[in-house]
């Protein structure tokens, strides 16, 4: 659809892109009651990071400004500190940038499901060839 931002996972195929192209994982870590850390937020931070807005890393991702907002808000009250730290418009721009904090979350998160999909490949080529079932 038209404005829909592709889902990025962990795949079997090891597309660099993230692009979903096969069976995959999506991770979702919950660190705190009430902070939930997944592929959206990343994907999200990943964006205000590349393109230094959260306006343009929402309209990239197919979300209005408020939703992207909120998303930045949830981890920032979650994790205590900022993950983003935002100038405001004017003459000059605005303009925001991720913090360390928002960095390593990113890091943080891209590694453990690295390491989750090398985990799971196993497991996941043997679904896909019904193994455990007797199924050939």
């Amino acid at each position: 659809m038209p404005g829909m931002a592709r889902r990025r996972t962990a795949t079997i195929s090891g597309d660099p892109a993230g692009e979903q192209s096969g069976p995959g994982l999506s991770i979702r870590l919950d660190p705190a009651p009430g902070l939930r850390i997944g592929p959206g937020k990343v994907r999200l931070l990943e964006e205000i990071g590349h393109n230094g807005s959260i306006s343009a890393a929402g309209r990239a991702l197919g979300m209005s400004y408020r939703r992207a907002w909120e998303l930045v808000e949830d981890l920032n009250r979650g994790l205590g500190r900022p993950v983003v730290e935002t100038a405001a418009g004017g003459a000059g721009g605005g303009g925001a940038r991720l913090t360390r904090l928002g960095e390593r979350v990113i890091r943080e998160y891209r590694s453990i499901e690295a390491e989750a999909q090398a985990a799971a490949l196993p497991r996941l080529l043997a679904l896909l060839r019904h193994e455990e079932d007797g199924e050939a």
